[in-house]
């Protein structure tokens, strides 16, 4: 019957064929997620280790221009000292910044003794030594190790995210073999 208005073909997909769609997307996708939450990881600690060489960068230039050969015992003091520009950018001039998924702290290095250091150019008491760390805020999400830095200036890693390299763990090289306190650069 020709012109009877009937259509007999049926046009789309049917529920099976959708169905094999979205199985298919969804494999893709737990295959996918796995490598991309590893690259943010990977992202988080490479952010984490640039931010330890501002702190240390930060610091030489303090004490050249302002600690009178001696640092500064905090990102405070970095982000408020000088002559009118700060040593550090304002997101790590607060006490304890978080930035990229790390929490950072910096105080006074216990390795010194009690070395007697000048008030910098603003009237600020410096100290002879620092200790800079940053720990994953989530260990195991936002970076898989933890990170340190003292006045050597050779940033330490510990592949246990929870837990900075403590200042005597980075007094010399690792010991025996594979250690999962070692100096990254």
């Amino acid at each position: 019957m020709i012109g009877s208005g009937r259509q007999t073909d049926q046009d789309g997909f049917t529920l099976m064929e959708l169905l094999i769609v979205v199985a298919i997307i969804s494999i893709i996708v737990a295959i996918a997620i796995p490598g991309l939450l590893r690259s943010r990881m990977t992202g988080n600690e490479a952010s984490a280790i640039a931010t330890l060489r501002v702190t240390t960068s930060s610091q030489v230039a303090y004490a050249a221009a302002c600690g009178q050969g001696a640092f500064a015992d905090g990102y405070v003091t970095l982000g408020t000292a000088g002559s009118g520009t700060p040593f550090v950018p304002p997101d790590l001039a607060m006490a304890a910044p978080v930035k990229s998924g790390f929490q950072f702290a910096l105080g006074a290095s216990t390795q010194g003794g009690g070395v007697t250091t000048p008030a910098d150019c603003n009237g600020t008491q410096t100290v002879g030594g620092f200790y800079g760390t940053a720990t994953p805020v989530g260990p195991g999400t936002t970076g898989a190790r933890a990170f340190a830095v003292n006045t050597t200036m050779t940033i330490w890693q510990n592949i246990n995210p929870t837990a900075a390299p403590t200042e005597s763990q980075m007094s010399g090289p690792p010991v025996g073999g594979v250690s999962p306190i070692s100096p990254i650069q």
